[in-house]
């Protein structure tokens, strides 16, 4: 990666935070899968690294009483009403935590008609929840909604083992959303599958959406499978 590294994508202060904070975004750092081994470290403990990483923040407050405790720092406060313009504050509710839901992953590929899959994925324990054709260009987008309060910081995570062996390892800071009726639709880079026969098999998974307070609102273990054809 030439603009990050996959182990901090944690903003260095506030104003940077700040400048970091759109609402409308289109990653570059993410990948269902790389292959690209040299990046990773042996221990495989960077989600270790983050729980113990943590910054501890205080309790969490409700948006109206934010916004209210910030009405006297003004450059806070402008930096919430560009963040919350779209936000009806009638309908926010009185719990100070956010709701966020990982509604759906849709796979895009130039090669085949978009895969939607549903969050949890609907699979055996034992089968596949997709197929990727191997050498394929394709893009991952995530349906996205936030409920109830601002979530600063959310990042997303996936590890990648093939027969027991970690193949790939992706840290993607997304950043801070507000509340809102409709989704986010989050998109990560386009990305090539890699291709060839040791390319190929069977592959197990673990994605995490969590925030800067370490709170987590999606954990799944997964499988999918590279072919020499796109499956279902």
């Amino acid at each position: 990666m030439d603009n990050a590294e996959n182990k901090s994508a944690l903003p260095k202060n506030e104003e940077e935070e700040k400048q970091n904070s759109g609402i409308s975004r289109k990653n570059s750092e993410a990948s269902l899968l790389s292959m690209d081994t040299n990046e990773e470290d042996d221990d495989g403990n960077e989600e270790e690294d983050d729980e113990k990483n943590v910054v501890v923040l205080g309790p969490q407050v409700a948006l109206k009483e934010q916004l209210e405790m910030d009405k006297d720092d003004e450059s806070l406060r402008r930096w919430k009403e560009t963040l919350l313009a779209n936000v009806d504050l009638s309908e926010v509710g009185e719990n100070p935590d956010p709701l966020v839901t990982i509604m759906n992953l849709t796979i895009s590929s130039p090669e085949r008609a978009d895969l939607v899959l549903p969050i949890p994925f609907q699979s055996g324990s034992n089968s596949a929840a997709f197929v990727l054709k191997d050498g394929s260009k394709y893009c991952l987008k995530f349906n996205v909604t936030v409920h109830n309060n601002i979530v600063s910081g959310l990042r997303y995570t996936n590890t990648v083992w093939k027969k027991g062996i970690r193949v790939d390892y992706k840290k993607v800071m997304l950043g801070t959303f507000s509340p809102q009726k409709d989704a986010y639709v989050i998109e990560l880079e386009e990305e090539t599958t890699p291709s060839g026969f040791l390319a190929r098999g069977y592959y197990t998974a673990k994605t995490k959406f969590a925030d800067d307070d370490g709170k987590c609102y999606l954990e799944m273990d997964y499988a999918f499978e590279i072919k020499k054809d796109w499956g279902r």
